[in-house]
């Protein structure tokens, strides 16, 4: 197996994917395996969704213990090393700011989606305790209905529907409530064509490794909230810039991931704007693929 060594220190999926194991594990893959043309090791087709559905699967129960995870057909399906990487690089972020393993972390997650990933890796991972929000009900629903069939994560993690479509914290976070953190995988597209076009670039990729393609689904699965709004990311991030300054005094680190590198320096330049008092760009990679989350503070830390 090839090391991934770009991913984090403490990632359990640094040493690739041991398929056949796996598949002793969590069965319905199995009949996903095939051999990649190129190397003739065992692989799936990473452009089927419900093969990459059944290797998350396999993943969770395997690792995590997670015994049930489902989803509605075309909701996105999530990668779980890069997903449990953007928590491991959380974690670290609240060490240093002297948050200790002791503490109750509570941890707000927006736009969690229907498969709820992030507060379930980060309550098996690090025992956080998560708000996951989220402005489709379907996605809310199978949420819910994920964590109340796991007991180790039943107690951490609270599901709540997002009334306003044009809000993200508000309505979302109460009075009386603080968050060590909150974390989002935004909507990167700014239209459905974008969309598509990003659909295009993946199949491209995966031809490139020896894979199989399959071109009958939108970027892999994922529905409108899940991977466009109006403006795209460079938008939804700055409302979440304009929203925060309202829960200051609430919320230790708010962040979120970026897809695209260039709009760094003009969301460090609203930030700016927003006087805030931190914040820090970290970079985190799988593979080939860079990718990076900012996160803001107005604390004195």
């Amino acid at each position: 197996m090839n090391i991934k060594k770009s991913l984090h220190t403490r990632n359990k999926h640094r040493q690739g994917y041991e398929f056949t194991q796996l598949a002793k594990v969590y069965p319905e893959l199995a009949k996903f395996i095939i051999d990649n043309k190129h190397n003739q090791q065992p692989t799936i087709d990473f452009a089927n969704s419900n093969a990459v559905k059944a290797l998350n699967a396999s993943l969770l129960k395997k690792h995590y213990q997670i015994q049930h995870w489902d989803f509605p057909t075309g909701y996105l399906c999530p990668a779980i090393p890069g997903r449990v990487d953007y928590i491991h690089y959380l974690a670290d972020l609240l060490t240093e700011s002297d948050i200790h393993s002791d503490t109750k972390v509570s941890i707000l997650d927006i736009g969690t989606g229907a498969s709820c990933i992030y507060p379930i890796l980060g309550a098996r991972e690090y025992n956080w305790h998560f708000v996951a929000s989220d402005i489709d009900p379907m996605s809310i629903k199978a949420a819910t209905a994920n964590i109340k069939a796991n007991t180790n994560i039943a107690k951490h993690i609270e599901c709540r529907l997002q009334s306003d479509s044009k809000s993200i914290f508000s309505n979302i976070i109460k009075k009386d409530e603080f968050y060590h953190l909150t974390l989002c995988n935004p909507p990167f597209h700014k239209s459905l064509a974008d969309a598509r076009a990003g659909t295009v670039r993946k199949w491209q990729n995966l031809q490139k490794t020896g894979q199989p393609t399959h071109k009958n689904s939108l970027n892999f699965g994922g529905q409108k909230a899940e991977l466009w709004c109006q403006g795209g990311e460079l938008a939804f991030i700055r409302q979440m810039f304009k929203e925060s300054k309202v829960y200051r005094d609430q919320v230790l680190w708010f962040t979120c991931l970026v897809s695209k590198k260039d709009h760094i320096a003009k969301l460090k330049l609203s930030l700016k704007k927003a006087n805030v008092t931190h914040v820090k760009v970290v970079n985190m990679a799988q593979g080939q693929k860079v990718s990076r989350f900012i996160a803001w503070s107005f604390s004195k830390l």
